[in-house]
């Protein structure tokens, strides 16, 4: 551990990061500005091989910034593992998404933990960051780890600090949320809050592995939960005749005990929509139901098919049906101003109206070109957005609500409009083309 530390504090540490996705990305970024050489895996060999020319997918990252480090060789994008055995510190970013019967697929985790195997030494110090149940990286890692003959706690360090990153977020970057970070023991503790407080303003120790694992679900689930509620609660207020939206803005006024949420066409990401089953998943190992989690999942899966109810409601009033009608999506990212597709609800509502007979098109001017995951579509461009365009389509759908979008022009050029998303609301007095969902 001593070895390890006194090469973060001398910035002589090596960093491999795997997995150059959305967390992957800007924790290697944020590690060579800090002055760590810095090995970025990933087994996208097109991903790899635009980076090692300096182009970056994520377009709220310094573009710039990144190509200059991969120029000097301060970062080394590769799909070559064999790397790994140079680096000090090596950090698991990969994704856990769920299987088709809603249960926890740790492949990727596995798979890059028996790549780090292969190449294991002693005085390294392994940190999985990936989202996932208590008990992971104790369970699943390790024993992969251990397979090399060395032993966890006494060759080689083992910590979970998991991601916290919030794509498009304006306010906080990687650098600035604050790192939660569990270790196996407290020498791998103390070596991994050393490492993380090099790159990240604040670091939050806790006593294990598992309270570091927990953590990150709770925060999680307690969003999902309170996004079910408001969503819930929007479809009895529209019965109603009530404006939730209003609702919401009034309970807001309260300066304690509220904080609030807003409903939307369902969740994205890859955080919500999923992490909460993770937990609920591996509670039924200690016979305790998580019935909230259920209940927020069954609730928020639903949404999208209430898009698509009041859409059918909006083109009975025009003396239209969905099987043939066109039907303009605007926007397919997963929330505004960025260009995450991952578990968006607009992939499902596409799939809903084509299922039902409509020919559905988007625009997105952050996705050019859309291939949905874990989905029945096919790919898909973009069209573009004019005054011909729009009176084409017998209804526009608002289910992402980009700041670059003229939604007062919108509301007079569109036959029919959807809004999942509120943004509509200084234009609806007097105009009956506005359907809320």
């Amino acid at each position: 551990m001593n070895k390890i530390v006194e090469k973060i504090d001398k910035r002589e540490a090596v960093i491999g990061v795997i997995g150059l996705g959305y967390v992957g990305l800007p924790l290697a970024a944020e590690s060579a500005k800090q002055g760590f050489k810095t090995y970025g895996f990933d087994i996208n060999e097109y991903r790899v091989r635009s980076l090692q020319k300096g182009e970056v997918f994520i377009s709220y990252l310094n573009r710039e910034e990144i190509a200059g480090f991969v120029k000097t060789g301060r970062f080394v994008p590769t799909d070559d593992f064999s790397h790994l055995g140079k680096c000090d510190v090596i950090q698991i970013c990969v994704p856990t998404p769920l299987t088709q019967m809603r249960e926890p697929d740790l492949t990727f985790v596995e798979n890059a933990s028996r790549e780090v195997m292969k190449h294991l030494r002693k005085d390294q110090l392994v940190i999985l960051t990936s989202t996932t149940y208590p008990g992971t990286t104790k369970e699943v890692m390790i024993p992969i780890l251990e397979e090399s003959g060395l032993m966890a706690g006494r060759d080689f360090l083992v910590a979970f600090a998991p991601e916290r990153e919030d794509p498009g977020n304006k306010d906080f970057k990687t650098s600035t949320i604050p790192k939660v970070v569990g270790g196996l023991d407290e020498e791998s503790l103390r070596a991994a809050s050393k490492y993380l407080s090099s790159i990240v303003t604040k670091v939050v120790e806790v006593d294990t592995l598992e309270e570091a694992e927990f953590a990150k679900l709770l925060e999680n689930i307690y969003r999902s939960v309170n996004i079910a509620m408001i969503n819930e609660l929007k479809m009895l207020a529209i019965r109603m005749g009530i404006n939730i939206w209003n609702v919401i803005e009034a309970a807001s006024s309260k300066p304690f005990g509220f904080q609030p949420f807003y409903p939307g066409p369902g969740l994205g990401g890859h955080c919500i929509p999923i992490d909460p089953f993770y937990l609920s998943w591996k509670s039924k190992q200690y016979d305790f139901p998580t019935r909230f989690i259920e209940l927020s999942g069954e609730v928020n899966t639903k949404m999208p098919y209430y898009v698509v109810e009041r859409l059918t409601y909006g083109l009975n009033n025009n003396k239209k049906s969905v099987s043939g009608s066109k039907i303009l999506i605007l926007g397919v990212a997963y929330k505004k101003d960025v260009g995450d597709t991952r578990e968006s609800p607009a992939i499902k509502i596409i799939e809903l109206l084509q299922e039902l007979g409509a020919e559905v098109h988007y625009n997105d001017p952050h996705v050019e070109h859309l291939v949905p995951e874990h989905s029945t579509l096919k790919d898909m461009d973009s069209v573009e957005l004019n005054d011909n365009t729009i009176k084409n389509y017998d209804a526009v759908v608002i289910t992402t609500d980009h700041s670059t979008y003229d939604y007062k022009w919108i509301v007079e050029k569109a036959k029919l409009v959807l809004d999942c998303r509120n943004a509509t609301k200084e234009f609806r007095n007097g105009a009956k083309n506005i359907v809320v969902a």
